[in-house]
Order: structure tokens, then C-alpha cells, then sequence
């Protein structure tokens, strides 16, 4: 089979296209024929050594996929060969073939672009994750998602509607705000023009956002909880604009606030059943036609390098994917 391998931890031009065994299923292991491969900043990050979860040279990148079960271990009962599923497989994505852990492989609804629904798992997963079992939002409450229009915030601008919020989008131009409106955001921020906690406290009459849903990170993190409401829950995703913020714990405390930590991977693999309960509904919405990952670029597997560097030099609207 072919696939993208890291040789070297480095920048994504540094990755080579090549021949590889088909790699072995084991007990509980699903292998998939990879219809697409979706493309998330963590992958610019663990290629270069920078990411939590480390992987060692040489090794294929990428974390979410979808595609057909081609083969299934013994202890497998959920899925079989023929089906589509998506997974989440941390690292081998961009591949021709993958195995994923059968825990972290789901079944799809039938019907469904399959290189679409691989920009699916992982952004859904972690919003939805973030906002029901972490953020505790509620009907009513008002949502801040900053970067709302890359993967992640457009998942949680759509998410946020469909569980009765009101939803603030934050981006930094007019056209990626003109993406998240047109998800359903409420309303809209340009915190490339304006200051983010003056317009929330405008926006909100001064009380703030009850949730705040935050990929970015650095100063624009510091600023939040200068905006954040009584009883706000501040959701940690991620840091894509590269600083950690660092956080004013004395506002938390005035406030009544919560900084709580989000790491979806994670809770898929020590909470499979509630992992699986959130797909159940998520994969509900999506055959509806309720939510849907809007897929920017596809890519094939030798311009996977390329996807990458896009990524990191931020030139990229929602989702996109690799298709082998």
C-alpha cells in the first residue's frame, strides 16, 4: 500500500510517499481501506514532535479516517467487512490502509460521502464532547466559539445551535465570519478589528459568555476570561495561534468561572460507551442533513504534505481532507 511517512520529526515538506506493507489487523483491530483522511492542526504538530501524544520515526501521520472494513480481529463484533465505519486512530491515516483499535472504530449511517464524513469524527467528537460532558451547556446559554471558522469551530458553531444556545462567533476576517454565519452563528466578532471581551460584553449587555469555547489559545485565551459570565465554564481545545495562555485565576474566582480541559482523544479511549452514546446522536444529525463538516479542499495522498503546510500556515476554511 501506499502511504505518507515521517522519517523525521520536522515540517511537512520533510514527508516522503511510499510503498508499505499492508499493516497486521490483530485480536481487536479493524482494518480499513481509507476513503479519506481527515487533516487536523495536532497532525502539523505531532510530525514535528510538539504534539502530547509522541510518535516515534518512521511513522505514518494522521488520526481520523473513514472508509470500508476490510478485515476484522477475533474479538470484533461490532462491525464486519463491508461495512463503513470512521475511526480514530491517532497515527497512520494517510494511507492507503489503516488499522484502527476496534474501540475507537464506528459504524456509519449508510449513504454518506465517505471522504466527507472523514472530516467528521474528530472535530464533532471533540466539540461535542466539549459542550454536553465538559462545558454542561444549556438551552438558552450563550456560546462563544473562537476560530469559528476552522474544523473544530464549525463544528461547535452548528452544535451549539442544535442544543438551543446562542452562539457568538469569533474569527479574524469577514469571510470567515460570512462561513460561520452561514452555520448559524448569532452573531459576530472580528477580533482582528476589534477588542473580543468589549464586544462580548456588548453583545451580552455586559454579563458575558456562559461558554466559551476556545482552539486558539494565547493572548486572545488571556482575554476570555475577561468576558467570561458568573458560572462560566471557559473550555480548554487547543492553542493554534502556538502561546499557552496563561490564565488569571483571581478572575475565575470573581467570576465563579471554571477553566476545564478538553481532550476528546482521550475520553474516547478511557469512556468508549459515552464515546459511542455522543456518535449515536451525532451520526443521527448528520443523516438528517442537521450538521455536516464543510470540506474546503481534498487532496490526493501524494499532495498530503501539502494539506499539511496549508494547515499550519493557517490558509485553511473548515475542513480538509486526504483522499488516498
Amino acid at each position: 500500500m501506499r502511504a505518507v511517512v515521517c522519517k523525521e520529526l520536522g515540517l511537512p515538506e520533510q514527508l516522503v510517499v511510499e510503498a508499505l506493507p499492508s499493516p497486521p489487523c490483530g485480536p481487536s483491530g479493524v482494518r480499513i481501506k481509507v476513503a479519506g483522511a481527515d487533516v487536523n492542526f495536532p497532525d502539523v504538530l505531532i510530525i514535528q514532535g510538539k504534539y502530547q501524544m509522541k510518535a516515534t520515526p518512521p511513522f505514518v501521520p494522521g488520526a481520523g479516517v473513514a472508509g470500508t472494513v476490510l478485515e476484522v480481529g477475533e474479538k470484533v463484533k461490532h462491525v464486519k467487512p463491508g461495512d463503513t465505519v470512521v475511526a480514530f486512530t491517532n497515527v497512520g491515516g494517510f494511507a492507503e490502509e489503516v488499522v484502527a483499535d476496534a474501540a475507537l472504530c464506528l459504524p456509519l449511517p449508510p449513504g454518506l460521502d465517505l471522504a466527507e464524513a472523514a472530516a467528521f469524527p474528530l472535530v464533532y467528537g471533540t466539540s461535542y464532547h466539549a459542550l454536553k460532558q465538559r462545558g454542561q451547556l444549556k438551552a438558552g446559554e450563550t456560546l462563544l466559539v473562537l476560530g469559528a471558522s476552522g474544523g473544530v469551530g464549525l463544528s461547535a458553531v452548528q452544535l451549539g445551535k442544535k442544543m438551543g444556545a446562542r452562539v457568538i462567533a469569533a474569527a479574524s476576517s469577514v469571510d470567515k465570519l460570512a462561513l460561520a454565519k452561514a452555520s448559524g452563528a448569532d452573531a459576530l466578532i472580528d477580533y482582528s478589528k476589534q477588542s473580543l471581551k468589549d464586544a462580548v460584553k456588548e453583545l451580552t449587555g455586559g454579563q458575558g459568555a456562559d461558554v466559551i469555547y476556545d482552539p486558539v489559545g494565547g493572548a486572545l485565551g488571556e482575554e476570555c476570561l475577561s468576558c467570561i459570565a458568573w458560572n462560566g465554564r471557559y473550555l480548554i481545545i487547543g492553542f493554534a495561534s502556538g502561546p499557552i495562555p496563561n490564565l488569571a485565576a483571581n478572575r475565575l474566582l470573581l467570576k465563579g468561572a471554571s477553566a476545564v480541559g478538553v481532550f476528546w482523544g482521550a475520553f474516547a479511549q478511557r469512556e468508549p460507551q459515552l464515546n459511542a452514546a455522543n456518535f449515536r446522536e451525532l451520526f443521527a444529525w448528520y443523516a438528517a442533513g442537521e450538521i455536516r463538516p464543510h470540506v474546503s479542499k481534498r487532496y490526493p495522498l501524494a499532495q498530503a504534505p501539502q494539506a499539511l503546510r496549508d494547515m499550519m500556515d493557517r490558509k485553511v476554511t473548515g475542513k480538509i481532507v486526504v483522499v488516498p
